[in-house]
């Protein structure tokens, strides 16, 4: 018999499978890939460097919905926020990968260039260098606690009786719709404000 005309297992298929998995409950194993994709396990690992290098070829994919062009120039608070409105998004498509990719060290050479853009541009902007990552992490903590609170149900607090919680219902009862657009907006004005004063206080 020949060879298939389209290749039977390939990264880019094992990559849409355990993003399909993560996606569903969470997590994936590669057994489960090898039976989804109807092959044995064995032939996975020939194409992929075990779980490790699975999990970075799904933070490669989620990372390739984020724009980055912003980080290249411009004002460097401008291009920060208009990278993390696009870094949320890509999380918040796939919010069940965010405790799987933030929990385990990251090789991936397409992401890791995202963090050197930005990394150079908050230099350039005059950030001192030990608080560069400070910074950086700061930003991913908004961007991905936003990212788990889109999925999060519309109805987050159920209040069964609503006299014991009467400043709590009053609350709830005055929230418009875009509860997390508004959530997001202000915490990342926060925190590009507590930026600018530290960029500030460098020169006092």
């Amino acid at each position: 018999m020949g060879r298939p005309r389209t290749p039977l297992l390939d990264r880019e298929r094992i990559t849409t499978t355990a993003m399909e998995l993560v996606d569903e409950q969470g997590d994936f194993s590669v057994p489960q890939i090898a039976r989804r994709l109807g092959v044995q396990t064995g032939s996975v690992y020939h194409h992929v460097d075990g779980r490790d290098g699975i999990v970075e070829l799904l933070r490669e994919r989620v990372a390739e919905s984020i724009e980055t062009a912003a980080l290249d120039g411009g004002v460097w608070d401008e291009a920060l926020a208009a990278w993390a409105r696009s870094y949320r998004a890509a999380f918040a498509a796939h919010p069940k990968s965010i405790p799987l990719l933030t929990t385990s060290p990251v090789r991936a050479p397409r992401v890791l260039d995202q963090y050197e853009r930005a990394v150079a541009l908050l230099l350039d902007a005059g950030f001192a260098l030990p608080d560069v990552m400070s910074v950086i992490t700061g930003l991913e903590n908004v961007v991905l606690g936003s990212a788990l609170d889109l999925a999060a149900p519309e109805t987050l607090w159920v209040l069964a009786d609503e006299t014991a919680t009467p400043h709590l219902a009053r609350a709830l009862g005055a929230t418009p719709r875009g509860r997390t657009e508004q959530a997001f907006e202000l915490a990342l004005a926060g925190f590009l404000a507590h930026a600018r004063a530290m960029l500030a206080a460098y020169d006092e």
